[in-house]
This record gives C-alpha cells, structure tokens and sequence, in this order.
C-alpha cells in the first residue's frame, strides 16, 4: 500500500490497479474525484442508453444542457455568474467521461464552456456577463463560437468576416462554416474584422435580422450539430461587441481552453475503447484459447495502457499549470497532437481486435474511431501542432 499527499493535506490509500498503473487518482482532491464520480455516473444513466440511437439518427436533445447544467459541468471554473468554480482538472475529468460515451456530448460543454462563457467572463462587459452567463452555466440558452470559414481553417487570419461602425452600432456581413451549435444556437459570439484587419468578436442573439443558419450533414461526430453562419447586413448595438479583447490573443485564449478539453476527452474515448477490447479478447475462446492469451494482442493492450496513462498523466499536470495562471501554449499543442495521435492509434488497434466484431454499433469502437479521426483534425492537426511546436522551441516559421 502507497501513501501520495496532495495540495489539500489529504491522503488516500492506493491500490495497484491495471487501469490506473502510476496511481494518478491519488493526484486528485477529494472535490476532484467526487465530481468526476457524479460525470461518470450521469453519462452512463443519461447518455450513454441512447448514444446509438441518436447517433443513428444524427440526434442531439438540447436538453442535454439545462442537465448538464444542472450536474454543475458548464463554464464550471469560472468565478461567480452561478458557476461552481472547480479546478481545471475537473473540468478535464468531466470531459473525459463525456467523450467516453461520444466525442459529440465531450464538444458540448467545449463549446459552451471554453468558446462561449470564457471569453465572455474575460472580455465582455459587466452588462454582457450579467446578462449571458448564468443562463449559458444552467444551460437554458446554448451559444457557439464563429470563427472558421470556408476558406480559413488552420488559419483563421484569412478569414473574410468584416463589420463596419455606424452611429448606432455595428453592421457585420460575411459567412462561417463548420460551427459546432449553430443550428441550436441562441447566442453567437462571431469574430469579424474591422477596416484595420483587428479582429473583434460580437454577442448576437438568434433572431436578429439577416443571421441565418444551416445544418451541415456529416458522418462523424453525428449527434453535435454543425452548420454554417450566414450575416448578411446584421446589424447590433453598441453594447455588443465584446470590449476587452486584445485581437488573436483573445481568439486564441478560448481555442486554446477548447484544446485542453480535447486533450482529456480524446484520451477518454480511447480508454472506453481499451476496456471493451480488453474484455472482448478475454472471453474470445480462438483454438480452446482466449484471444488475450496471444502476444500480439497482449502488447496492443500494453500499449493502450501506457498511451492512455501517460495522456491522462500530462493532463492532469496541464491542469494544475492552468490554475496557477502560468502560459500553457507549449503543452497544450503537445497535449491536443499527442493525445489525439495516440488516441485514434488505440482505437484502431480495439478495433482490430474485435476483428469484424468492432464495426458494429453495438461494440461502440466503430464510432469512436470515425468521431476521432474529426476530433484530431478540428483545432489544429497533428501537423499544425507540428510546426507550433516547431515554431516555438526554433523561433523559426515553418507554415
């Protein structure tokens, strides 16, 4: 028996366990484990029972949110507004549980938590975040965050969304593509530039003249809802632009809180995907044997245990660092390529091992490997965080 101390002078007895080999749930507080306790229990109750229908049908019951607000798992490490302000970790081990059960559910609270109420707690105005965010923590109102167009993905200074400032406000025209809730969206946070090329980004309620919506079919990440944003002349007050952003670095602040999720989510999808495979090859008899007595498939899962360790380890040193407010931009690159890459390699191996077994919906793998092959494009590729990284320990532009 080991003894680890953490932060909160608390101890906790450890045992030597398989899924957890370096004893990771002896970093987290006694808040920290609770909470992911209370997520690993609504997503098997509440989400996971319907996760194939909706997926099947490309269903996303919005109101998944107020209960997700409800549990305390929206914009939940902010201070005040109604939030429950926990740790990064927590945050981090409730995505983790939702993108257990599907990469669509682990992208809702991404959006509304990292990419709609942070960057209205640090760059609206009091009035805004009065107004905004505790009905966006209940979940009563759902936002998305428009940022990618057609023609600026991995590089969004390209894009074309522009606005102009008349007596009484804003005028913004121009298009986005891609949004994760824009057709169940009730307020948009649209980033456009102005006659200068700085970029600025605008609350704009659904029902406001010339915004229109329309949503994208796909074949991975089913149940979220993505669609294209169209402004066409909309025309908003004064009061909503939001007032303390500092061009990309604002931009990049949320998508870089997005990332973060990401990280923890991805490695989730892998570990529900490492246990099915695991259980399956031990009751597969193959020649009186089981299938988890061949080497081959032994050193699959030994890799799927160390990838997904590691990944959770990192992620959880990730969060500490984010609340001691230091500059993350390094790791959290490193995280969203490494945790992603690792992710869709463990799933394709559980897929492998199931054989012809893994492609049916029933087994859960086939769906996890199409949504990750998405969640590791959206964000920055593996690629993209190639040259960050590169970038950052050369100096040297490489894209």
């Amino acid at each position: 028996m080991s003894v680890i101390k953490i932060n909160q002078k608390k101890s906790f007895k450890s045992v030597n366990d398989w899924r957890d080999p370096l004893y990771l749930n002896d970093l987290l507080t006694i808040e920290e484990k609770s909470i992911h306790k209370k997520a690993k229990d609504f997503c098997k109750n509440f989400l996971m029972p319907s996760v194939i229908e909706n997926n099947d049908k490309s269903f996303f019951d919005k109101k998944i949110y107020p209960a997700l607000g409800a549990n305390g798992f929206l914009g939940n490490t902010i201070k005040g507004y109604g939030s429950s302000n926990v740790s990064s970790v927590s945050y981090g081990l409730v995505a983790r549980e939702l993108e257990a059960v599907d990469s669509s559910y682990r992208s809702a609270i991404s959006v509304q938590s990292s990419l709609v109420i942070h960057p209205i707690f640090t760059f609206g105005s009091e009035e805004q975040k009065k107004k905004y965010i505790p009905e966006l923590v209940k979940g009563n109102i759902v936002g998305c965050f428009g940022l990618t167009e057609s023609i600026s993905g991995s590089d969004p200074s390209s894009m074309e969304t522009n606005f102009e400032e008349v007596s009484d406000g804003f005028i913004i025209n121009g298009s986005k593509n891609w949004i994760t809730n824009a057709p169940i969206a009730d307020v948009f946070l649209i980033w456009a530039f102005d006659k200068e090329k700085k970029v600025h980004g605008f609350l704009i309620d659904k029902n406001t003249k010339g915004l229109t919506t329309e949503k994208i079919k796909k074949s991975s990440i089913k149940i979220a809802q993505a669609g294209k944003i169209f402004l066409n002349n909309v025309k908003v007050t004064k009061n909503s632009i939001l007032p303390n952003t500092n061009g990309w670095k604002a931009v990049y602040s949320c998508i870089n809180k997005a990332r973060y999720g990401i990280a923890w989510g991805a490695i989730g999808a892998a570990e529900t995907c490492w246990h099915i495979a695991k259980e399956y090859a031990e009751n597969r008899i193959i020649n009186k044997k089981p299938l988890a007595s061949k080497q081959l498939v032994q050193k699959k899962l030994a890799d799927m245990m160390t990838e997904i360790s590691l990944g959770f380890g990192g992620c959880i040193l990730a969060g500490r660092i984010m609340d001691q407010n230091k500059d993350l931009k390094i790791a959290i690159s490193l995280l969203k390529r490494n945790n992603c890459k690792k992710a869709l390699n463990i799933v394709r191996d559980a897929r492998d091992i199931l054989a012809g077994n893994g492609i049916l919906d029933e087994n859960h793998i086939i769906r996890h490997l199409v949504n990750l092959e998405t969640v590791s494009t959206y964000d920055g590729t593996e690629d993209t965080h190639a040259l960050i990284l590169g970038k950052l320990q050369t100096g040297l532009d490489a894209f």
